[in-house]
């Protein structure tokens, strides 16, 4: 079991938990944590042992040289982390990891008692999927609840997919078996781009937490690195015919996805959504 440093009272805490691997496109959702993690100096109180769970010929530890000047060896795993932001009525548990190799129930199991022992409230994870998007537009963001009166309330819906998934669908799972309030917001990242990372993609995200958490986060050098990130494809498709005429397909399709929804009165409605968020109604 995952031992948790001795730890306060948490103040109605909200768990928001991202997985490198299949759930990740280009690191979008990872970034995020990572993100907020330095951002709101989180401090790390428990860590899943990665003996149980990775194939170290699959996810290989790292070695390394740590401020010292020593040697140093890093073990995949998944670590979890408190932070108590300023800007927020409430303390969140930040969950950082790889998805497992093996026992995959087992590890669920395992990070949900660690939440519940620390007074998790609501689950929220982070996922990014490859999408016929073009950069050029908007990141489309799309959520599920593990319950439809939780859907309401958030502006979600509960999910219909059926298929293959990963540890974050086995997570959301798991919470709606155990009636734990669990949401899951995905990223799309325009798939001739694939690379980490897609930091368009994760101020997408970022900006669809703000919503949940009812509070502006901290995008740090994000919005920057979004602008720098679609420069550099506007680039690549200014030295690539093919993948301009590809671009413009793409842009076509979206906006003529879209045309039916941007009416006046939708875009004042966002902007005004946009102002509350970022408090300068």
């Amino acid at each position: 079991m995952i031992e948790i440093d001795a730890l306060t009272d948490l103040v109605d805490p909200v768990v928001i938990a991202a997985f490198e691997g299949w759930n990740d496109a280009a690191e979008a959702a990872t970034i995020v944590v990572q993100h907020l993690i330095e951002e709101w100096d989180a401090t790390v109180v428990g860590q899943v042992d990665p003996e149980d769970y990775y194939d170290f010929q699959v996810n290989r530890p790292v070695v390394g040289t740590d401020d010292g000047g020593r040697r140093t060896l890093s073990w995949p795993g998944t670590r979890i982390a408190v932070a108590s932001p300023p800007d927020l009525e409430r303390d969140v548990i930040l969950v950082q990891g790889i998805e497992p190799n093996m026992r995959w129930r087992q590890f669920t199991a395992e990070l949900l008692a660690a939440c519940d022992d620390l007074g998790a409230q609501l689950v929220v994870t982070l996922g990014a999927l490859l999408a016929d998007t073009p950069h050029t537009r908007p990141v489309p963001v799309t959520g599920t609840a593990s319950a439809a009166s939780l859907g309401e309330h958030a502006g979600l819906e509960v999910s219909t997919y059926e298929g293959p998934t990963g540890i974050v669908g086995v997570i959301q799972d798991a919470c709606a078996r155990l009636d734990i309030p669990a949401l899951s917001l995905w990223a799309a990242v325009p798939h001739y781009v694939a690379q980490p990372p897609c930091p368009k993609a994760s101020l997408a995200l970022l900006g669809r937490l703000e919503e949940l958490l009812g509070s502006p986060l901290p995008l740090g050098d994000l919005p920057e690195e979004a602008r720098a990130w679609e420069r550099g494809v506007e680039q690549l498709a200014e030295e690539d015919s093919d993948i301009a005429d590809y671009v413009r397909q793409l842009e076509e399709a979206r906006d003529a996805t879209d045309l039916p929804e941007a009416s006046g009165d939708a875009i004042a409605a966002e902007f005004e959504r946009y102002l509350r968020r970022r408090g300068e109604e």
